[in-house]
């Protein structure tokens, strides 16, 4: 039977007999998953230019606008498949093309940029005057409110960034959805609402992974310091419980009680 002396309460092989399932967690530690957990309130949107890569391999993220309000976003990724078969076999094999990414968007409608004048910021920060193209998109140049998708503008193509991270400001992961086109914009407005909220839905030519380099992490003043990688000294200081769970290679190291399977190193 496999040593299990660093996670009692994490199953590392089933097949070792160390599977009790009402005893144990599946892959990881679940004690302080509500900290580690991906929510909407450590979800970050932005909008900017059109590629993530800019006259160097660093996502221009100085550049982007931070889209507030947003109460909705969906992405999804469609890859089109079709299963073939060839006369004299009765197996199937596959063809696929290239990856189709939609999005859609809902914000709440205030004063202020509206979602259209948000998306748009890379033609703003260019220097663009939308008020001067044939058929116009905002009425002046500061126009705070967008519209007309018959307009030139919206030709133009923009890029956004999704940032997620946990209650203690870890990165959990981040991308980036180049050349995004909008094609349906909408406004509803009904009697009794408490809201109105613009809708976005768009394409874009691919999605991403990339790194945020750590931004986010000493934006707000907390009482302690995240490390990296987790767990930080506040899930040790929470979590650790060495006479319980002795662990003599987790305490002359970093990883705290729970050694190193839990946080990326081998389980």
């Amino acid at each position: 039977m496999a040593s299990i002396t660093q996670d009692p309460w994490v199953t590392k092989s089933a097949t070792t007999g160390d599977w009790m399932f009402q005893k144990r967690y599946i892959e990881r530690l679940m004690d302080h998953n509500a900290l580690t957990a991906a929510h909407p309130d450590d979800t970050l949107i932005l909008a900017g230019p059109p590629r993530a890569i800019v006259e160097s391999e660093n996502v221009p993220l100085s550049k982007m606008l931070p889209i507030g309000m947003v109460q909705q976003m969906q992405v999804t990724q469609t890859k089109p498949t079709t299963p073939m078969q060839a006369i004299g076999s009765g197996r199937i094999f596959f063809v696929s093309g290239k990856a189709q990414i939609a999005a859609s968007i809902a914000r709440l409608f205030v004063n202020g940029r509206n979602l259209l004048r948000a998306l748009y910021t890379n033609v703003v920060q260019a220097g663009i005057d939308v008020s001067k193209f044939d058929d116009i998109a905002a009425v002046g140049q500061n126009n705070q409110f967008f519209a007309n998708l018959d307009s030139e503008l919206f030709l133009v193509p923009f890029g956004m960034a999704v940032l997620f991270r946990d209650k203690i400001h870890d990165e959990i992961g981040a991308f980036y959805m180049e050349l995004c086109m909008i094609n349906t914009w909408a406004i509803a407005v009904g009697a009794g609402q408490n809201m109105i909220l613009e809708n976005v839905n768009l394409m874009c030519d691919r999605l991403r992974p990339i790194s945020t380099n750590g931004i986010g992490n000493t934006a707000i003043p907390t009482s302690y310091i995240p490390t990296a990688p987790t767990p930080s000294n506040l899930y040790k200081a929470i979590f650790s419980n060495k006479n319980a769970n002795p662990n003599p290679a987790g305490a002359n190291g970093a990883d705290g009680p729970y050694g190193n399977s839990e946080y990326g190193g081998a389980s």
